[in-house]
């Protein structure tokens, strides 16, 4: 097996991340991570609004970290993105592709031409007449524009994927426990809830560590640098100095918990009724002081951090990435650049 080196490439709203896998014998390594700020308002809502910034970003990020590989695969957070259980007509993998926009027409938010579809196929149905799975599908402009940015920096998008998919790859503990795994950004959460990694929830919610500030410095009269501050200073441990700013933290995060536990009620509610036994939590914000113990408190499931490197060898010279108090928001970036090696 010939070594391929490939960047992971996760474009948040308001910082970007790189990781650097190569791909050969001894299995995924790890070759460099890195991560830069990305200007105001360049990303909201997933979508790109300023490509100049975000390209020059781009090459700074690239510039700083001296990557190796130009090539990435870049990941899609968009809320645009539609993630549905569908079953389909069974057929040969690339006539199934192609014959996505005439299957699933009638599902779809958008035209199948103004759309990215794929197909994620989980299990044979009806004799194997029909296949059930995820389709996905995506506003192509918006990921045609995200693509031309990235590679007006010099670089080359091998591959387009689903930042939730790459969540799963990364973070999934495989064994038969019912287990959903959050990741929390800035402007969005995404919600991935699975079995032995085959997912049965896929959901994107509008809501992250941003909208928590924000709360924050209404309740408080103050501006958002300062609540901020104080979210990190603070937390949602039982602070003996100041509980009356934990109280009212854990007050804000409340309708983020409501839409975590919306997303178990509906698996729940579903055929099979399956019951969420443990989640694993990763992300920016999920460096929130506290906040595993409030959603382990909350929502009466176990809570434990995601471990990015699962799945990826670290070099001695790398060694010291471990203790990264920001790597769990790495977690995207490293799964994108597993998608490689499959």
């Amino acid at each position: 097996m010939i070594s391929k080196s490939i960047v992971g490439l996760d474009i948040g709203s308001t910082r970007m991340r790189a990781v650097e896998i190569k791909h050969g014998k001894s299995g995924p390594t790890l070759v460099q991570f890195g991560q830069v700020d990305v200007p105001a308002d360049a990303i909201q809502g997933g979508v790109v609004h300023d490509g100049a910034a975000v390209t020059a970003a781009l090459r700074d990020l690239w510039a700083t970290t001296r990557f190796r590989s130009r090539t990435v695969v870049l990941g899609v957070t968009n809320r645009q993105v539609v993630v549905r259980e569908v079953t389909l007509v069974n057929m040969p993998d690339r006539e199934l592709r192609a014959s996505l926009p005439f299957q699933v027409r009638e599902m779809l938010p958008l035209p199948p031409e103004q759309s990215v579809l794929d197909f994620h196929p989980l299990a044979r149905v009806d004799d194997g007449r029909n296949v059930r799975g995820l389709l996905v599908a995506a506003p192509k402009d918006a990921v045609l524009t995200a693509v031309r940015t990235v590679e007006r920096a010099g670089l080359h998008v091998e591959r387009v994927d689903l930042a939730s998919f790459a969540l799963l790859r990364a973070a999934s503990r495989l064994d038969d426990t019912v287990e959903a795994i959050v990741d929390i950004g800035a402007q969005a959460t995404t919600v991935v809830v699975h079995v032995n990694g085959e997912p049965l929830i896929v959901r994107t919610v509008p809501r992250g560590g941003y909208e928590i500030t924000e709360l924050l410095a209404e309740r408080l009269g103050a501006d958002l640098s300062g609540a901020e501050a104080l979210k990190r200073r603070v937390g949602l441990n039982d602070d003996e100095t100041e509980p009356e700013t934990a109280g009212m933290i854990r007050e804000v995060i409340r309708p983020l918990v409501r839409e975590v536990r919306g997303s178990f009620a509906y698996l729940s509610a579903r055929e099979e009724h399956q019951e969420v036994a443990r989640l694993v939590l990763s992300g920016g914000g999920s460096l929130l002081q506290g906040f595993d113990a409030a959603l382990q408190s909350e929502l009466d499931i176990p809570v434990v951090g995601a471990d990015p490197f699962a799945r990826v060898r670290i070099p001695r010279r790398h060694s010291g990435l471990r203790d990264l108090t920001s790597l769990p928001a790495a977690t995207v970036s490293i799964g994108l650049g597993l998608r490689a090696g499959r």
